[in-house]
């Protein structure tokens, strides 16, 4: 049986951008992932251990967004890349990240970079 773990909407203050004062001055970032993995087993036993820890996986995400990058393509590269090597039973997934405040002088809800596997 199929399932998925959706963190939706985790806000975080990072330095990305291909800009010197966006990597000194940083922004907020918003990020969903939601992550496929086999979910039969927790269903039944009601474990932790058997399941994807949704806690853990925010930390995974925590942890590479605080390594800065030019390319919000980077970003996510690098976070798909990480829970994939933490949780190898995920089977697709997909990330969208974005920046809130870009430093482009027009109004809107922000940029984003979206990857589906």
């Amino acid at each position: 049986m199929e399932g998925t773990i959706e963190i939706n909407g985790l806000r975080l203050f990072a330095r990305h951008g291909v800009y010197e004062d966006e990597r000194l001055n940083g922004n907020t970032f918003e990020i969903s992932v939601h992550l496929k993995y086999p979910i039969a087993e927790a269903m039944e036993s009601d474990c932790l251990e058997q399941t994807l820890n949704y806690a853990e996986a925010v930390e995974i995400i925590r942890h590479e967004m605080e390594k800065p990058s030019q390319l919000l393509e980077h970003v996510v590269g690098r976070i798909k890349s990480a829970l994939l090597a933490s949780y190898p039973d995920i089977y697709g997934g997909m990330i969208h990240l974005t920046k809130l405040n870009p430093p482009i002088p027009a109004e809107m809800q922000g940029v984003a970079v979206k990857i589906e596997w």
